[in-house]
């Protein structure tokens, strides 16, 4: 059978000649491993590894001068994030998780004044919505569009909550860092 001169070739023939190849594209990608649907928009559709809190916790506890906190998260939590920042003249120690709605939550904890802080977490145009009570201590709540986060002032640190999520992830987070001790620093 002879093949047809090239002024005969349709977009009929591109497409069957693609959909071969898109077959073992598909077939190559599943079988690796590499892809994933992630249909129920939760924390364990993260593919990503999970970041060691503890260890990142415990490490600043030893090299910050101010008392670190490590709060015993939700079932369904996964760690994804950590990092120490500085701010106005000193460090700011965050760690982040994707709840089990799939909302990122963050914990910063800082010596720096509540003004930096502020300034540091709402890149710089976060403005004030109020206060509310939680773990038993008032909480300084700020705004930048979607982004949320809380402050309380325990003396000697700051502790802020920051999410995009619902509140009660920020209720739960903000209990639980205020349920804990300061890790001993080594």
């Amino acid at each position: 059978m002879a093949d047809k001169p090239r002024i005969l070739h349709s977009s009929k023939d591109m497409i069957w000649s693609l959909i071969p190849l898109l077959v073992i594209c598909a077939f190559v990608a599943i079988a690796s491993g590499n892809c994933s649907v992630g249909l129920t928009g939760q924390a364990g559709d993260d593919q990503t590894p999970e970041f060691d809190v503890s260890s990142a916790l415990q490490a600043n506890a030893g090299a910050l001068p101010f008392p670190i906190r490590m709060p015993d998260t939700p079932d369904g939590w996964k760690p994804n994030s950590g990092s120490t920042v500085p701010v106005g003249g000193t460090s700011v120690s965050n760690v982040g998780w994707v709840s089990d709605v799939g909302a990122y939550v963050q914990l910063s904890q800082t010596d720096a004044a509540e003004d930096d802080l502020v300034v540091h977490l709402g890149d710089g145009e976060a403005l004030g919505t109020g206060t509310r009570t939680e773990g038993g201590r008032e909480w300084v709540t700020y705004a930048n569009g979607d982004k949320k986060f809380w402050i309380t002032d325990l003396g000697d640190v700051r502790i802020a909550v920051l999410s995009r999520g619902p509140d009660e992830d920020m209720s739960e987070l903000a209990r639980a860092v205020l349920a804990k001790q300061p890790l001993p620093s080594t």
